[in-house]
This record gives structure tokens, C-alpha cells and sequence, in this order.
């Protein structure tokens, strides 16, 4: 097996496995577990809340498991008709977790420093996919793609949450609140920086080879 194949069995395998993550929430009673444990009894048993979190996190699961395949060339060339149905699936479920997560936001546990970084990563969330189907619309496919991997990126700051917030509670601050509030923004940014160091790679290929014809 190549060595470069490992990194993408890796994402892949992570995107499952967090994306199928949700499934536990309607087989398991999770009020007094995880992070509703954190939460307000109060607020849990708010009807518009319960449903926006459920919303947030059915779709948002929908999301990073239909969206890692559409960045497989050789699933797009091989499976088009299904990498453009994927390609809907995926950004109704963006639409629709992005707006929920939007709301319960608002009562992030932390604070005002947890609310403005999951209120700002479900805004981008929302900002980057719609320029992303705005692109495929316009046929303009190198600013889709680019759009594209930039909103993956916050897509898959489902994962990261549930890498880093164990780390940071459990081994750094040993504080759960503290250890919230910085993952807040530490499950998005980083990875948005990363993905603008993959799109400037992909541009800087794509312009050499254009030089070279």
C-alpha cells in the first residue's frame, strides 16, 4: 500500500465513524451523558431546542459521510451522476445542520466565548457551501472545488471537536468549561487554515501545468 493512500483511509475512516456518531442518540438515552451532560435540564427539555440540536446533528452526520466521497477523482470520473446526487444530498444537509447549529449556538455551555465560535463556524458553514453551489451553477468547477474544500474543512470540525476536547479536558486544563471554550474555535480555524494551504498547492499545480503546455 502507498504511503499517501494512508492519510486519505484516515479521513475517510474518521468521517464515518464521527458522521454515524449520531445514530447513538436515538438508540441510547444521552441527556445525563456526553455533552448534554453540560446542559441546562431546562433547555434540554425545551421542544425548539431538542429539535434544532437533532436537526443539527442527523444532518450534520449526513453530512460528513456523504461529503468525503466527492473528493475522490476517481469516484467523480468514474460515478458522475452519483457525485452530482451526492453533491445535493450533501449541501441540503449542510444547509439544514448549519442553520440549526446556528441556533443552538446561542446556548453553547462556556459562554459568550463559546457562542461566537460555533455561532461564526455555522455561519461560514452556511457562507462557504452556498458559494460552493453558486459556483456549479455558474459551471466555474475550480471555485466550486475550492469552495467546496473549504466548507469540508468546517464540516469536519465534528471530528476535530471530538479529537482535541478530550485531549484539552482530559490531559491539559483538566477544566471541561475551559477546555469548551477553546474548542470552540480550535475545531474550525486550524482547519480552515489548512485547507487554504491545499487550495494554494492546487492553484500553484494548476498554474504550472497551464505554463508548461
Amino acid at each position: 500500500m502507498k504511503l499517501k493512500i494512508l492519510p486519505w483511509i484516515l479521513f475517510a475512516f474518521l468521517a464515518i465513524v464521527v458522521g454515524l456518531y449520531p445514530l447513538i442518540y436515538y438508540l441510547v438515552d444521552m441527556q445525563n451523558k456526553g455533552l448534554l451532560s453540560q446542559k441546562p435540564r431546562e433547555l434540554i427539555h425545551s421542544g425548539v431546542w431538542f429539535t434544532a440540536f437533532y436537526i443539527h446533528i442527523t444532518f450534520g452526520g449526513i453530512a460528513l459521510l456523504t461529503g468525503w466521497t466527492q473528493f475522490s477523482q476517481r469516484l467523480r470520473d468514474k460515478y458522475l451522476n452519483t457525485h452530482r446526487l451526492t453533491g445535493k444530498i450533501y449541501v441540503s444537509a449542510v444547509f439544514l445542520s448549519s442553520v440549526s447549529g446556528l441556533f443552538i449556538a446561542f446556548f453553547a455551555t462556556g459562554g459568550i466565548g463559546s457562542v461566537l465560535g460555533f455561532a461564526l463556524l455555522a455561519m461560514f458553514w452556511f457562507i462557504t457551501v452556498a458559494m460552493a453551489y453558486i459556483s456549479i451553477l455558474k459551471k466555474d468547477i475550480s471555485q466550486h472545488q475550492e469552495w467546496m474544500i473549504r466548507n469540508y474543512a468546517l464540516t469536519f470540525a465534528a471530528v476535530t471537536l471530538r479529537i482535541w476536547l478530550p485531549l484539552l479536558a482530559g490531559f491539559v486544563f483538566h477544566d471541561f468549561i475551559v477546555a469548551y471554550r477553546i474548542v470552540a474555535w480550535l475545531c474550525w480555524i486550524p482547519n480552515l487554515i489548512v485547507a487554504e494551504i491545499i487550495i494554494r498547492k492546487m492553484v500553484v499545480k494548476t498554474n504550472y501545468a497551464a505554463q508548461t503546455l
